[in-house]
């Protein structure tokens, strides 16, 4: 059975069990203060769990796409050094949100397993809950009396709490679980001993395929349970462990799901993959491990980027760039990989799961286009940091490891193998104490301590009315505190609020609440999941009654003029460049929209003009905002609506348009009622963000009027400066070419001097020890003077050792020389030199063995270096 009829079967089952099927939530979370990425199959469902949002069907069932390489589930390290381990994985799964419970979740389960995918009954364990003493819970004698229905009762076995119950967090909803785990072993190694004996126990053929979760408590901040109202079922069944179960084979990456891109791998690197045991230490498992590494990683990485998020030095970005970078490291290191080849892989893998997870085919170009780039740069970068090895001691410190890997992306396992290859030794020691710095530095700044909610009244849902109103009367629902860095802060819902929460690149509303006695400022808005939450420095006195809300109103409109402007930008740019053009970021706030879009050269000054121009002839045309809320989806993508890869979008949806024949988007911002309220639209910049992805910047209304009016006195300043000339250009031009004729006369004189100054350089040389000594203490006006005449001295003598101590214009610089006969010796190395050197005039430098140079701060200390350079060559 192939893994598409693995997947197909299992939402068909769940479809006639009366499950409504969902698409897959993006990689990348938007509203989720917790994660960076989407880890497990709940978490687009967190709010149900939550008790903030209702779902559309009390019965669920998806596939859904995960990503665990950092927090608490950080794999990347282990994977492909196993047979087991995924950075992407799908989950398969489905829920109960008040529901069925352990009764049918287990009747289900079985029945997929042995009736549908017809798995051997007698490979297969069950797992219940053992009870905890700490949290006072017996044993789940309810999921067990269930499981002895169908399998034996020494199949059962009982779970720790580590194992067989399940949290969110640390906080939040949790319950027992009951997991499903299968030998894959030979007859011959399961008569040797019984799988029991080996379920959680890591082996790599006696799995977990599936875990049923039932949510029946709500763990607090103090660590007590509750019990919560309802009753959920939430599942999670690891797609490619089952595609291995099925298929019979003893690895997850033997099955179709990995198998077409390392066969391709395989191929262009000219080896074969043999499944090499983990362990071995040959070169055959080192070229397996890296097949693994890049067959998995370029699964993350396309799909995180199809799901909006690029590469970059922060947060997600960053995670995402590690993971690429080790893919590539992995290639350059035993599969000789010395070009760009993982964007090659992603037209298999999105024609190989076409039909699941479009968003990938339909991006294919731009997200190969992106890691092209990323790859490119990388490489530069491993060049970079091969040729800071050169100059480093036979003994690596720990320091200097940590900074190949901090700076150039050197795991040290890569450091440590080209060390050996040099007969160089590395302080792992050391190392490994520098990287416990950094996690402790990590962790000190992202420590945050949130405090349960406290409810004030009955826990309503939030109504916003922001569209229609900016302030309003409200009551306080309830409050947290949160502290952070030794700060405290709190964070209130209120059961209605004119509070717009940071989404979809808009910021959040600030603000007071207030009543008659005090004034509370409210410093942000956000959205957690689905909640509304309000964060302010202090708490009302008396949270009860009721309170006056307002936004802060100027910076409110400020916001809406750029958020509608950005819309207005959206449609002129696929007017202007084509329908390619898609939003790949955002920002909008009062002071300034900016812009991301993909596009794949910088756009000429004529495109940004037309572009500009279409924008503020939209805003003259003063349209009126048409809003539709609760439009159905398909309704909105009739009507033309452009929705956003990674975005995710419910049932219903809000559209904004400005002219049907124009600009028609989903979103949930806040916007104009008229475009003329936009006043002036003006770009200030476009750049480059990544490969394929460019950016606008632009301000409106009084930004762009005080933009404008800068620029004007500005000219009016180099106007006066000029002596105000008819025509400032022409003048300009004038003074730029009289500039270019004087710095060439200055350029033949420096070279006159330069000349003069190597003439009487060569008189003063002098032989020592077999080799051409010149050794001198030098003025010069600039570097490449200096520069220059070493080059011209060494073309002179194949033997020489020059050491100039140099004043670069009021500035102290050594530079060492060395003629290729006298290099060839290896006699002496040009950058150890100029290290020790450098101690006299307080600086430092280095670069290559025949040529090496440093730059300080002690002038004084010019004389010192040529007494320090006699001691050291003699």
């Amino acid at each position: 059975m192939d893994s598409a009829t693995i997947r197909r079967k299992f939402l068909d089952f769940f479809e006639n069990k009366g499950h409504k099927i969902v698409p897959s939530a993006p990689l990348v979370l938007k509203n989720d203060p917790t994660l960076l990425f989407t880890n497990s199959g709940m978490v687009q469902f967190k709010d149900y769990f939550l008790g903030n949002n209702a779902p559309s069907s009390k019965r669920i069932a998806d596939t859904q796409k995960c990503l665990r390489v950092s927090g608490k589930h950080n794999d990347l390290e282990d994977v492909g050094l196993d047979t087991y381990h995924h950075t992407l994985f799908e989950m398969l799964g489905n829920w109960s949100f008040g529901d069925y419970f352990k009764k049918e979740a287990i009747a289900w389960a079985w029945e997929l397993l042995t009736e549908v995918y017809q798995l051997p009954k007698d490979r297969l364990y069950v797992t219940v809950f053992g009870g905890d003493q700490g949290d006072s819970l017996p044993v789940d004698v309810e999921a067990k009396e269930l499981w002895k229905q169908y399998v034996a009762e020494d199949r059962i076995l009982h779970g720790s709490k580590k194992d067989n119950f399940w949290e969110m967090g640390e906080q939040g909803p949790c319950g027992p679980c009951s997991e499903i785990h299968i030998d894959l072993r030979s007859s011959e190694e399961v008569k040797q001993k019984a799988g029991r004996e080996l379920v959680n126990s890591d082996h790599p053929q006696v799995v977990e395929i599936w875990n049923l979760v039932f949510i029946q408590f709500n763990r607090l901040a103090s660590g007590a349970l509750e019990p919560l109202p309802d009753k959920h079922v939430d599942t999670g069944m690891g797609f490619e462990r089952l595609c291995m179960a099925i298929q019979g084979k003893i690895s997850n990456y033997d099955t179709d799901v990995f198998r077409p891109l390392m066969d391709f791998i395989a191929n262009e690197a000219g080896v074969s993959y043999s499944g090499s045991t983990p362990g071995r230490g040959s070169e055959h498992e080192k070229q397996d491990i890296a097949i693994r590494v890049m067959a998995d990683h370029i699964r993350a990485v396309a799909f995180t980027i199809a799901d909006g998020q690029l590469p970059s030095n922060t947060g997600a970005g960053y995670v995402i760039r590690r993971i690429l970078r080790r893919a590539v490291r992995y290639g350059f290191s035993y599969l000789n990989f010395k070009e760009p080849f993982l964007y090659r892989l992603v037209p298999i893998l999105a024609a190989q799961l076409r039909e699941v997870f479009p968003e990938l085919h339909q991006q294919a170009d731009y997200v190969g286009r992106v890691i092209h780039e990323e790859e490119v740069a990388f490489l530069r970068t491993l060049e970079k940091g091969l040729k800071r090895m050169e100059h480093l001691d036979k003994l690596i410190t720990g320091q200097q490891a940590f900074e190949l890997y901090d700076t150039f992306g050197f795991p040290f396992d890569l450091t440590s193998l080209i060390a050996r290859e040099r007969g160089f030794t590395v302080d792992e020691r050391g190392f490994l104490e520098e990287m416990e710095k950094q996690k402790s530095r990590s962790k000190a700044d992202a420590t945050k301590e949130t405090g349960d909610w406290i409810l004030v009244g009955d826990d309503a849902k939030t109504e916003f009315v922001g569209y229609e109103h900016l302030n309003a009367e409200a009551r306080i629902v309830k409050y947290r505190k949160v502290k952070q860095k030794n700060k405290e802060s709190y964070q209130l819902v209120l059961d209605k609020t004119p509070f717009y929460a940071e989404s979809g690149g808009q910021v959040g509303d600030t603000g007071v609440i207030e009543s008659a006695n005090e004034k509370v400022r409210v410093i942000d808005t956000k959205k957690e999941n689905e909640l509304i939450v309000h964060s302010t420095e202090s708490i009302p006195t008396t949270l009860t009654g009721t309170f006056f809300v307002s936004v802060d109103e100027s910076k409110r409109r400020l916001t809406m003029n750029n958020h509608s402007a950005t819309h207005l930008l959206h449609a002129a740019l696929r007017q202007v460049l084509g329908k390619h053009v898609e939003q790949k970021g955002s920002l909008v706030n009062e002071k300034i929209l900016r812009f991301d879009f993909s596009h794949f050269a910088a756009m000429t000054d004529e495109e940004l003009r037309r572009v500009e121009n279409i924008v503020n002839k939209k805003v003259r045309e003063n349209i009126g905002l048409n809003e539709q809320r609760n439009v159905p989806i398909e309704k909105a993508k009739g009507m033309g609506a452009i929705a956003l890869f990674g975005e995710k979008y419910g049932e219903f949806v809000r559209v904004i348009t400005f002219d049907p024949k124009f600009s028609v988007e989903l979103c949930g911002g806040t916007h104009v009622p008229f475009t003329g309220n936009i006043g002036l639209f003006k770009i200030i910049a476009e750049s480059s963000v990544a490969a394929g992805v460019r950016r606008i910047e632009a301000v409106t209304a009084e930004g762009a009027e005080q933009y404008i009016a800068e620029h004007l006195n500005l000219l009016d300043e180099v106007k006066s400066v000029m002596k105000n000339p008819k025509d400032i250009i022409t003048a300009a031009k004038s003074l730029i070419e009289e500039k270019h004729a004087l710095e060439k006369k200055l350029e033949a004189l420096y070279q006159q001097q330069a000349n003069l100054l190597k003439d009487d350089l060569v008189k003063k040389a002098s032989k020592s020890n077999g080799h051409t000594l010149i050794a001198e203490k030098v003025s010069v006006p600039n570097a490449d003077t200096l520069k220059n005449i070493a080059y011209a001295l060494r073309n002179q003598f194949d033997d020489l050792l020059l050491v100039l101590a140099a004043d670069v214009d009021g500035k102290p610089q050594v530079t060492v020389m060395l003629g290729e006969k006298l290099e060839a010796t290896k006699k002496f190395h040009a950058g150890n030199l100029v290290k020790e050197l450098a101690k006299e005039i307080d600086g430092g430098g280095g670069g290559q063995p025949f040529f090496a140079t440093a730059g300080g701060k002690n002038l004084a200390g010019l004389d010192r270096v040529l007494g320090k350079m006699r001691e050291l060559i003699h």
